[in-house]
């Protein structure tokens, strides 16, 4: 699939003299949902503004959709829409007038039929001569991302976009970003909710230290990095592992009640087979088994703490 965005050696030092960006190199698929992910001060908001030219760069190149975002600002703008974490809007303004105000900023002519198709789109149709002021965070939110999607861009950059939101209009804006990439918008997505990735990513980036760590198609990470483990209880307690069971380096619970296995999710079919027939060789029997998966968190955050 060809790239929509290309990063190439991006580097950003600012006057104190702080590295903010170290050689990033990054490549974002058209159409793909994106997530970015980091710990707070890892260089996120940096590269973001950089890519939507908020921002110098220090060193390096960025272009979208084509365009070089320094040599032609104004082209590579017109293809970003940029959605802010904080709720920056004019609280007395109307929702079409200040959807409509957005799409003249970048110098597109009227056109009351696109939007009327963005607010029903976000489901803010019936809220179109409302003041801002009388909405919801939640549906503020969403005249937040109809207002970067007012002059038809290519590129929708989405800053923790349900940070406040409860967990229903959480999920309703899952859907929002769904329903956008399947109309051909690539979305790049930051996020402290990691179930949020998980739920929604093609594909994952992790930026630590003003370098990216990773980036890795979402379930081929949790595939590689995942950890998989069985728990089996057992008919009744023991006192060790049998040592002819070494191999699987087996964890015996404190009450010896229960066996822990840690295994590879890409030879489960044959460790799960031979596995159990060594306990019945053995002569271990148990009552119930229990499977637990590595949430994408969990494999964050161990990729962040092995990052110097």
């Amino acid at each position: 699939m060809p790239s929509i965005i290309n990063v190439s050696n991006l580097d950003k030092t600012y006057a104190s003299g702080f590295q903010a960006l170290k050689g990033v190199n990054l490549d974002i698929r058209r159409g793909e949902i994106f997530a970015l992910l980091g710990p707070n001060g890892a260089g996120k908001t940096t590269l973001i503004s950089i890519i939507c030219g908020l921002t110098s760069p220090s060193a390096g190149t960025v272009s979208a959709d084509g365009y070089d975002i320094v040599k032609d600002y104004r082209a590579a703008r017109s293809k970003i829409g940029l959605v802010p974490q904080e709720l920056t809007t004019d609280a007395f303004e109307t929702v079409w007038a200040t959807v409509s105000f957005s799409r003249g900023l970048f110098g597109k002519p009227a056109d009351p039929a696109h939007i009327e198709k963005i607010l029903r789109q976000l489901s803010l149709w019936s809220k179109k001569d409302n003041p801002l002021i009388t909405l919801s965070g939640g549906m503020k939110r969403r005249v937040l991302i109809a207002k970067a999607l007012s002059h038809e861009p290519q590129i929708l950059f989405l800053d923790e976009p349900t940070a406040g939101v409860d967990v229903s209009l959480r999920k309703e804006m899952w859907e929002v970003v769904r329903s956008l990439r399947n109309t051909g918008v690539t979305v790049i997505l930051t996020t402290h909710y990691i179930e949020e990735a998980e739920e929604m990513a093609d594909r994952v980036g992790v930026i630590n230290n003003g370098e990216i760590v990773l980036i890795e198609e979402k379930n081929e990470l949790m595939r590689k990095l995942g950890k998989k483990q069985l728990t089996l209880q057992l008919h009744e307690p023991m006192q060790a592992i049998p040592p002819g069971l070494a191999a699987y380096q087996l964890a015996l619970s404190d009450d010896g009640c229960e066996i822990v296995y840690t295994y590879d999710t890409q030879r489960y079919n044959n460790d799960m087979a031979t596995l159990f027939n060594d306990l019945s060789l053995a002569g271990i029997r148990f009552k119930d088994l229990q499977t637990k998966q590595s949430s994408l968190e969990e494999i964050f955050v161990k990729l962040v703490r092995s990052t110097p």
